[in-house]
């Protein structure tokens, strides 16, 4: 079964760097972000993941928690962690899921449902499709899904971005436009009507009536 934007994120238990987790237990009322890898001791995802380390402050500012997952055992995480701090500056310290037998890649449709075997034997190639983000609202709904090539590095500040777009749209009556960022304006949301955009927006633009303009909510 494929997944869809507000589609519940399938529940899994699984081992992790920091013990067995019940996925949706794990998330809690918190945002989570799970960001997957085809292979331990790649050049590209260790690169990121010591982004991530680098950068998980601002996420738990957000009230957003990180969790990675590579098809290998979670030994191997432990191993490449200390490679990731020593090339990278950063150690991870959020969990790292050892999905050896391929089952949450399966859940989250990174692999077939009827793929055989294990972690053990496998390459970065045969699982080049294990290269994914997700966003998982408090309400264990997903809200974002991206998949990326394994020779493009991923950007992790796009997705703080839409972390944080999400976050202000869920809250107000407004929607963000194109590569918006924070303290820009914003587009009030098509389901306010104008006399109650008057009320909640005084002083907004409108360049056409389908698009109304005012300053980002506070």
């Amino acid at each position: 079964m494929s997944l869809r934007i507000n589609d519940t994120a399938p529940d899994f238990t699984a081992q992790t760097t920091q013990g067995q987790i019940r996925f949706h237990d794990w998330i809690g009322d918190k945002w989570a972000i799970l960001f997957s890898h085809p292979k331990d001791f790649t050049p590209v995802c260790t690169t990121e993941l010591g982004y991530m380390a680098k950068i998980e402050p601002e996420f738990t500012k957000r009230n957003a928690k990180l969790i990675g997952l590579s098809i290998d055992p979670v030994d191997n995480h432990h191993k490449w962690a200390k490679d990731i701090e020593e090339t990278q500056g950063y150690l991870p310290k959020y969990p790292m899921i050892g999905d050896t037998d391929l089952a949450v890649a399966k859940l989250y449709n990174m692999l077939p449902a009827d793929e055989a075997g294990t972690s053990e034997g496998r390459t970065a190639a045969t699982n080049a499709t294990v290269r994914s983000v997700f966003i998982v609202g408090p309400d264990k709904k997903i809200k974002l899904m991206l998949t990326y090539p394994m020779t493009t590095g991923r950007n992790f500040d796009e997705i703080l971005r839409v972390l944080d777009s999400m976050q202000l749209t869920a809250k107000h009556k407004v929607a963000t436009p194109v590569n918006w960022k924070q303290g820009d304006d914003v587009i009030i949301a098509g389901s306010v009507s104008d006399d109650d955009a008057k009320k909640l927006f005084p002083g907004y633009k409108a360049p056409k009536p389908y698009l109304r303009i005012t300053k980002q909510p506070t």
